[in-house]
């Protein structure tokens, strides 16, 4: 079936939506009808041929005591799925009276086999039903779906009984897909405010599959293949990814498969994930979408894929998630926990504000060690991932996890306004745990902000997109890993640093004739005890030394720690208290892992130099990664030249003359 029949079948079908469905539903709502409608009336067609058999069998197994029947149903259906009711579709046009219709209706629905109810469920598609009742529109409906004048069956509709001239053509399980998929991408442009939650734009979708795909296309063998996609939407990444590796494969003659896997939080997107695999005739793929939380309740925490395609949620709270999980401090899921050389733990958990890092360590954590192309892996995220978090944070840790294990072969830098929902700058991970050796410890940065196609109409905040010729380019800086003003490449550790605690010694003067206030101590004999102690030191050990001073009033730890604020100011011509750091002197730097000389260095260069006495706390030094575009890219915009500026400042206030002159002279 070619395009324009496609688009022929969408738009009719769009029209049943405007026909019947105006009055009563707002424009925005058309969906929760017509899209389980779609479905519906697409397994109906499915299933016309094998009707007979399937109520032949169903009443030998009621006659036999057999409860488990759907097996045997689906099997006499010939596909995936079935349905057990005494209906077609097509049988319930002729139902004058409305009750009749919606109890027959309902009787049709329930006889659909579990993995369809099940869509039927999380669409809430028979809430609708009293709605469509009440304002008597579901016979129309029906009666549309229905049309001779459509065919959403897999098999050709003739003009009459010879067949020898086709009057619609059959509409295939991939031409069925694309018009289910056509459907949703014009539901998402009726609620751009949704859009950008369930659906990625295309053109991303498709630079992202060749990211996946075209570096290992000459590997591809006669296999098979698995993709995953831990925030499936829709499930039109999966679709998108399964295209673009048959298509490489038959470029190679190469005979593969691909079996695909997803979860899914969202219901309704949930939904039409899974029918959107039925209609496809992807019984098996239907099943292996999950619903759920990807974080709390993994539907694939023993699989391991070859491919992962992923637009986790970001900056968006997943607090239910970690309760779940036993609280944020309490999560000891292996994916989102490592350990350190030493043995000691490191968590990689972020800000419970934000959890796409946690979307792309689930996809590590289900990579293929053992075999050649191992696995790989592209998501797009926000800027925090990249950058947010300091040394030691969950998010630093995720970054070093990832970096120091040499998983990311590139990032790259997506123009703004590229999404339907939000105008932010995006960016594209790509990891691989196989990489080739001209990548091995390097990491590809890639700007592609300016890399971009305006369009003529926005698609809510989607102003721009990548035609084929920007992703060709992408791809070809990618592959060639040129380096040039937009893309550069870098060591690993370029992205690394210490995080250092500077000290500076505490320095104290004593002042033994200040007052203690009364009630400092509990009782009073025991203050006087620490009035006389301080009497007696002043008299023995010098003023200027907070530690031998203290030692001389041979007090005990808890009464120096509470006399010491009162009778001691900080002075710097005074001598340094043993191991006591002031902490109004304290500072934090971040060290590059590249600084000649490292940390040593640092100090000798950039502190001693001006603070003999500082030195680093090393318990508090931690190590932390952040990879910053605005560091490698920035371009500073060049300052005019002072006489250029004076020479327009002239030019201004020679036409602000001229006007003043033209406005008084038609005063006069």
């Amino acid at each position: 079936m070619d395009n324009q029949l496609q688009n022929l079948i969408v738009s009719f079908i769009w029209g049943i939506a405007d026909d019947c469905l105006r009055d009563v539903y707002v424009r925005g709502k058309y969906r929760d009808v017509i899209l389980p409608m779609t479905v519906i009336r697409r397994l109906d067609a499915m299933l016309e041929d094998t009707k007979p058999a399937v109520l032949e069998m169903k009443m030998k197994m009621d006659e036999a005591g057999i409860t488990n029947q759907w097996p045997a149903l689906c099997n006499a259906a010939g596909q995936a799925f079935c349905n057990a009711s005494p209906f077609l579709l097509k049988d319930l046009t002729s139902r004058a009276k409305k009750q009749t219709l919606k109890a027959d209706f309902e009787a049709y629905l329930d006889g659909f086999s579990p993995n369809v109810q099940e869509i039927l469920e999380k669409f809430k598609f028979k809430n609708q039903i009293d709605t469509m009742i009440d304002a008597d529109i579901l016979g129309a409906v029906i009666e549309k779906f229905v049309s001779p004048t459509i065919n959403l069956s897999p098999k050709c509709i003739y003009t009459d009984d010879t067949k020898q001239t086709v009057k619609l053509p059959a509409l295939d399980n991939h031409g069925m897909g694309t018009v289910f998929e056509e459907l949703i991408r014009k539901f998402n442009e009726e609620n751009n405010e949704e859009a950008g939650e369930h659906w990625t734009p295309r053109d991303v979708v498709e630079l992202m599959a060749d990211l996946v795909f075209v570096p290992i296309k000459d590997k591809i063998k006669d296999a098979t293949y698995s993709c995953y996609d831990g925030a499936c939407g829709t499930g039109g990444m999966l679709t998108v990814a399964q295209d673009r590796l048959l298509d490489l494969a038959k470029e190679n003659d190469k005979n593969v498969s691909i079996h695909l896997f997803g979860q899914e939080i969202q219901p309704e997107t949930y939904a039409i994930c899974k029918a959107d695999m039925l209609l496809k005739g992807d019984g098996e793929q239907a099943e292996h979408i999950s619903y759920g939380s990807t974080l709390s309740a993994d539907g694939n925490a023993t699989r391991e894929f070859d491919f992962m395609l992923s637009n986790p949620p970001y900056g968006k709270s997943w607090k239910v998630d970690a309760e779940k999980m036993g609280g944020k401090k309490n999560i000891l899921d292996s994916r989102f926990n490592t350990y350190l050389e030493d043995g000691t733990q490191m968590a990689m958990i972020p800000k419970t504000s934000d959890g796409q890092l946690l979307f792309l360590l689930n996809n590590v954590a289900k990579m293929k060690k053992d075999t050649e192309l191992g696995s790989r892996i592209v998501e797009v995220h926000n800027g925090s991932s990249i950058f947010t978090g300091d040394a030691g944070s969950g998010e630093s840790n995720a970054r070093k996890y990832l970096l120091e294990n040499d998983l990311v072969e590139a990032v790259i830098a997506l123009p703004e306004n590229m999404f339907y929902n939000t105008g932010i700058g995006t960016f594209i991970w790509v990891l691989s745990n196989k990489k080739d050796e001209r990548r091995k410890g390097k990491i590809q940065l890639i700007d592609a902000t300016a890399m971009k196609s305006g369009l003529r109409k926005n698609m809510g905040k989607k102003n721009c997109e990548f035609t084929p010729g920007i992703r060709n380019e992408i791809m070809r800086i990618f592959m060639d890993m040129e380096e040039n003003e937009v893309s550069k490449v870098f060591n690993n550790d370029d992205f690394g640093y210490w995080n250092v605690t500077v000290e500076r010694p505490l320095h104290l003067k004593v002042f033994p004739k200040r007052a203690i206030p009364a009630g400092t101590f509990k009782k009073e004999e025991e203050q006087t005890v620490v009035e006389e102690a301080i009497s007696k030191a002043a008299k023995i050990a010098p003023l200027d030394d907070w530690s031998v001073f203290a030692k001389a009033t041979k007090l005990k730890k808890a009464q120096l720690n509470k006399v010491r604020p009162l009778i001691t100011e900080k002075d710097m011509t005074a001598k340094a208290v043993d191991g006591e750091a002031d902490t109004d002197l304290r500072d934090k730097e971040n060290i590059p892992f590249n600084y000649e000389g490292g940390i040593d260095g640092f100090m000798k260069n950039e502190v001693l130099s001006y603070a003999p006495d500082a030195y680093i706390d090393e318990k508090k030094t931690q190590t932390g990664y952040e990879i910053s575009f605005t560091k490698y890219f920035y371009k500073p915009v060049e300052l005019r030249e002072m006489k250029d500026i004076m020479e327009s400042l002239s030019a201004l206030e020679k036409e602000a003359d001229g006007m003043m002159a033209e406005i008084m002279g038609g005063i006069q």
